[in-house]
C-alpha cells in the first residue's frame, strides 16, 4: 500500500480546514487540450484536479514548452495566486478531459486572513507544493540543458 502524496489535499489539509475550503469551490470541466492558464497571465483561481491529468509546462524560447510534471486526482493546480503580483509563473493544459473543483483566490486570500490557523494551513500546503514544483522545473531544465556525457 503506498503513502497519500503529503501535497495532495487529502494529506495536506485537516478535515476541518479542508471541509472550509471545499466550501468555497464549484465545479469545472476542461476539454483535452484545453489551456488552463499560461504564464504571465493573471493568477485569480486555483483548482484541484478531481479526474483527468494536467501538464504544467514552462515556456523555452525557440522550443515547444517543456513539461514540468503531470497532475491528477486530489492535486493543486495553481499557485501563483496566493502571492503577489499574481502572475502565472508557469502555464498548464489539460492532457485528458479534466474535472476539477475551482476557487477564486482573492476570496481565499480574505479567509486565509480572517483565520490564521487556516491561512496557516493553506499557507503551508501551498508552499509545499511550490518547493516541489520549483524542485521539479529545476531538473527538468537540468534534463534540458545540461551537458551531455560524452559516449565513446
Amino acid at each position: 500500500m503506498s503513502t497519500p502524496s503529503p501535497i495532495r489535499i487529502a494529506a495536506a489539509l485537516s478535515t476541518e480546514h479542508r471541509g472550509r475550503l471545499m466550501s468555497h469551490a464549484h465545479e469545472v470541466n476542461f476539454p483535452e487540450g484545453a489551456r488552463i492558464f499560461d504564464e504571465g497571465g493573471r493568477a485569480e483561481s486555483f483548482w484541484i484536479v478531481r479526474s483527468g491529468t494536467v501538464t504544467l509546462e514552462i515556456p523555452v524560447a525557440g522550443r515547444r514548452p517543456a513539461p514540468i510534471e503531470s497532475l491528477g486526482p486530489g492535486e493543486l493546480v495553481g499557485w501563483s495566486w496566493l502571492f503577489p503580483p499574481y502572475v502565472w509563473q508557469l502555464a498548464a493544459e489539460a492532457m485528458t478531459p479534466v474535472r476539477a473543483y475551482q476557487f477564486d483566490g482573492p476570496t481565499v486570500r480574505m479567509l486565509m486572513d480572517a483565520d490564521p490557523v487556516f491561512g496557516s494551513a493553506v499557507g503551508n500546503w501551498v508552499g509545499r507544493v511550490l518547493a516541489l514544483r520549483l524542485q521539479q522545473t529545476r531538473t527538468r531544465l537540468l534534463d534540458l540543458y545540461a551537458p551531455r556525457a560524452a559516449t565513446g
